[in-house]
């Protein structure tokens, strides 16, 4: 048997599982959310990218022009890991950091054209996989999975 096999039996996870349901819920999660970001990043690995990077870019472009602290804290992550991540993207001319206007202090990230025109040239793929992934789900499954998820996510909000 493989080791990918055995991985709910490992985690105690599954039919027979002896845990409450909310921790098997929790070790489900994290072993999917471990599975997931593997997979996107051995997809990004050619490009020297990793999910992580992917995840910050898509959340300075969903949020416009960004602090590090706003961006940090749609990602659940520190500021220093944050800076981090940054500072490699910019490197690979992804990302740019400019001072704010209103307090030059404060640095606001934003999306580089090279950063748009890179995700426009591998979206399409990208998308395709992530429907492979979760290809088992009926789209109403696949609509529930995301409610139920959201649900999670506010309440750990709103924690």
């Amino acid at each position: 048997m493989s080791s990918s096999s055995k991985t709910p039996e490992l985690f105690g996870i599954g039919a027979g599982s002896p845990l409450p349901p909310s921790v098997q819920a929790f070790r489900t999660t994290l072993m999917l959310a471990q599975k997931l970001r593997y997979a996107m990043d051995e997809r990004l690995r050619a490009d020297g990218l990793t999910t992580q990077q992917a995840a910050l870019i898509t959340v300075v472009t969903a949020m416009g022009r960004p602090s590090l602290a706003e961006a940090a804290a749609a990602l659940g992550s520190t500021h220093q890991n944050v800076a981090q991540i940054v500072a490699a993207l910019v490197r690979k001319d992804l990302l740019q950091v400019e001072p704010d206007p209103a307090d030059r202090r404060r640095k606001l990230l934003s999306a580089t054209n090279h950063s748009a025109e890179y995700w426009r040239e591998r979206d399409s793929g990208d998308f395709a996989a992530v429907a492979d992934w979760f290809a088992d789900l009926s789209p109403a499954e696949l609509e529930m999975f995301c409610e139920l998820s959201g649900r999670v996510i506010a309440r750990l909000d709103d924690a």
